[in-house]
């Protein structure tokens, strides 16, 4: 007999993995579509200007095609050039290693530091100048730092002036125009169901114009409003655009159909922790794994609370694995924003992760993460969490008791000094006593846990992971195995809720859209002077998957 689950389950498989293999696809398709493409005209982009924030950091230095434009303009005075130039070996600096290192500094200063050298910034002025001009190996680090924040300022007054007037920013604007049209399902490709949440399903999703893969969250409109889930839906959403880290998963794309509202971001093909945890080879994973993902988690977290955004879902199960074997924070669904010098006292978390602080209702802020982190440590070495054993069965209130009184033991062989150190000093009870919680200057990074860890070229990307994903896995439940959900009936939408919907589906998020122009191509097709353009189609539709035979 057939077997039709299964069949289903390779068929949806296939045309995933066929997907993921080629962000070019359907090549003629691909092509068709891309020449169908092309930029607002300047005076289509007039009103960008007014809406908009035009400051420096933005548009220079994080959104990937406003700093390509800047950078470009930057090129036609050498001046300026000269300042951006010597950012760019600032920064090559300090992510180089031992000789690599000391021969950049030694560059550094004979290239710019002199004032008869070729690239001498003699933008700078004043004690910082004098400084540069007598730098020394011994105060160089120091020193460059000040000289560093010189040169930004220097580049935000004139050049960024400059740069506003002219033809650069007008390309700027043109993109930013692009970047606003309108999302639908249909600018999409629909994949595979890769898991489900409270409020709907998660499925593979492909940009038809760039071949670009994403993971898309779709909330059933429906079920939000039955059960009130639209404040949570709508803050996860707002907290994510906030985001920008390497280590927390970006939101690209929020969008409506007509039964759901669409996050779509970073698609994670590695799968969980957890289920590296548990589903491969014995349960738990080596100490270089378990070191190299918490030195990734921690740096998630910590630029989450430098925003002050409490995680509150910390667990191998929200920590996702790319391609090349780099993690990133998910499912932000139970995150909070608190304010400066506020607390809260909200329950909120999974059972055997939850700090005391939270079991008690006590007033709580950044303190619970890193007690979820220590559960998390322990749980990747000893394949079990600190509080419940493997296929323990145990009802929550115990593994709450234990959590609140009983002390963590480390019977697992694999437990050596300085990871139960870390864990103890993550799992205190008492908040200031715990490592993360013992005032302004308690930075988890400076463990000797870590010793391995160079966090500054961590976060650079520059440091190779131990494991690399096979791509020819998924790692998600075959189709059968996620339960469907069932049809809400007797909801009906009003006013109120078309607004709510309306404000929560914003279309592309800027820094990720940009990243995507720029690695797909189309922002160098787009650019080009002597590209020509088809109106064989419109823009992100059309039918054919690429690459992709279909079964009807």
């Amino acid at each position: 007999m057939c077997d039709m689950g299964g069949l289903d389950n390779l068929i949806a498989n296939t045309a995933y993995l066929q997907a993921r293999k080629s962000v070019d696809g359907d090549a003629k398709e691909m092509l068709k579509r891309r020449r169908s493409l092309s930029l607002p005209s300047p005076d289509q982009c007039a009103e960008m200007r007014q809406k908009i924030c035009v400051e420096f950091e933005s548009v220079c230095e994080q959104q990937p095609i406003g700093k390509r434009f800047f950078r470009q303009f930057t090129q036609t005075v050498p001046e300026y050039q000269t300042a951006v130039t010597f950012l760019d070996e600032l920064n090559n600096w300090e992510l180089a290693e031992n000789t690599g290192r000391d021969n950049l500094r030694q560059n550094i200063a004979t290239s710019f530091l002199k004032p008869d050298s070729k690239n001498f910034i003699s933008y700078m002025s004043g004690e910082v100048a004098e400084k540069c001009k007598n730098v020394t190996e011994k105060d160089f680090e120091e020193v460059m730092a000040l000289a560093k924040e010189e040169t930004r300022k220097f580049l935000m007054g004139k050049p960024f002036q400059e740069f506003q007037s002219s033809g650069f920013f007008d390309k700027f604007m043109q993109w930013k125009a692009f970047e606003r049209q309108p999302i639908t399902e249909k600018y999409f490709y629909e994949f595979r169901i890769l898991g489900k949440g409270g409020f709907g399903e998660v499925c593979a999703i492909q940009v038809k114009v760039s071949g670009q893969m994403y993971a898309c969250k779709k909330l059933d409109k429906k079920r939000l409003k039955k059960k009130n889930g639209d404040k949570m839906a709508l803050l996860e959403k707002e907290i994510l655009e906030k985001v920008n880290s390497p280590f927390i998963v970006k939101l690209a794309y929020a969008y409506e159909s007509k039964s759901h509202l669409c996050l779509v971001m970073s698609l994670m093909n590695g799968g969980d922790l957890k289920y590296h945890i548990y589903n491969i080879g014995e349960r738990g994973i080596e100490m270089n794994r378990a070191i190299y993902y918490t030195a990734q988690i921690t740096c998630g977290i910590l630029h989450l609370h430098s925003i002050n955004i409490v995680y509150r879902d910390m667990k191998p199960e929200n920590v996702l694995l790319d391609d090349n074997g780099q993690c990133m924070l998910s499912d932000l669904g139970l995150a909070v924003e608190i304010k400066e010098g506020k607390q809260i006292n909200q329950k909120a978390g999974t059972s055997g992760y939850m700090a005391p602080e939270i079991l008690n209702e006590e007033n709580y802020t950044h303190s619970v993460d890193w007690f979820a982190l220590g559960c998390s440590i322990y749980e990747m070495i000893a394949g079990r969490t600190p509080f419940k054993d493997f296929k323990e069965k145990v009802n929550k209130d115990e593994v709450k008791r234990r959590c609140l009184e009983d002390e963590v033991k480390f019977e697992h062989a694999n437990f050596d000094e300085p990871t139960k150190d870390i864990c103890k000093q993550f799992l205190v009870k008492k908040v200031e006593e715990r490592l993360g919680c013992r005032g302004a200057n308690d930075d988890p990074r400076k463990h000797p846990w870590f010793k391995s860890i160079q966090f500054h070229r961590l976060e650079a990307g520059l440091v190779d992971p131990p494991f690399v994903p096979d791509p020819s896995v998924v790692y998600a439940k075959e189709i059968g195995d996620i339960a469907d959900f069932s049809e809400i009936r007797g909801i009906e939408f009003d006013d109120k809720d078309k607004k709510f919907f309306k404000r929560f589906a914003t279309g592309a998020v800027s820094i990720p859209w940009q990243e995507e122009m720029i690695e797909s191509g189309l922002f160098d097709e787009l650019n080009d002077p002597s590209r020509k353009e088809s109106k064989a189609m419109a823009a992100g539709t059309g039918e054919s998957k690429s690459g992709v035979c279909l079964l009807l």
